[in-house]
């Protein structure tokens, strides 16, 4: 991953520089999230926007059509150089390494958090307070996804911090005490 990291970090340090200017890097940073969404969900979007088969000017038009309105232009004409340079395999790399230093310049710790099945408003809502107590500070991130193998409960990282209440991790606890006891 270093050198897809290399790649993408001059354009996600030019997409931060210009999203600052135009006092828009909060609302990049929600698009970006949306956007690897749809990069993670779709294998048609995926497929046809990494596809060597589409010429560049296609998939601009493609990118303009599908996204034109729900993007802020700074965004999209990320995507469209993205695009005229055959980078769009590039793509979640470079959201990432933009939500990286979004959070680095705005003090923002990410939380990632598995649960065992999706959870409710209510259940975020509380989850997130206890991580913003966790990690002492109300600027929280949190990166939610669904685990079926946790059986029940949670699992939170934050930064070297790991906060294990699943019945996975129980079983597994419960498991290394009677292999200590006998």
């Amino acid at each position: 991953m270093p050198l897809l990291n290399t790649l993408a970090t001059p354009y996600a340090e030019a997409l931060l520089q210009v999203t600052e200017a135009r006092n828009e890097s909060s609302t990049v940073a929600e698009q970006c999230k949306q956007l690897l969404q749809v990069w993670d969900s779709s294998d048609e979007f995926r497929g046809a926007m990494i596809s060597p088969v589409l010429e560049p000017d296609a998939k601009k038009r493609a990118l303009q059509s599908l996204l034109g309105e729900q993007v802020t232009p700074s965004l999209m004409n990320l995507l469209k150089v993205l695009a005229d340079r055959q980078r769009l395999q590039a793509f979640d790399a470079v959201m990432q390494r933009f939500l990286e230093l979004y959070r680095e310049q705005q003090g923002i710790t990410l939380a990632h958090v598995r649960s065992a099945q999706a959870l409710s408003e209510a259940q975020q809502a509380a989850l997130s307070k206890k991580v913003q107590a966790m990690a002492g500070t109300d600027k929280v991130d949190i990166d939610l996804s669904v685990d079926a193998s946790l059986i029940g409960g949670f699992v939170v990282s934050l930064g070297s911090q790991v906060i294990d209440a699943s019945l996975a991790g129980q079983v597994r606890r419960l498991g290394l005490a009677l292999a200590k006891a006998s």
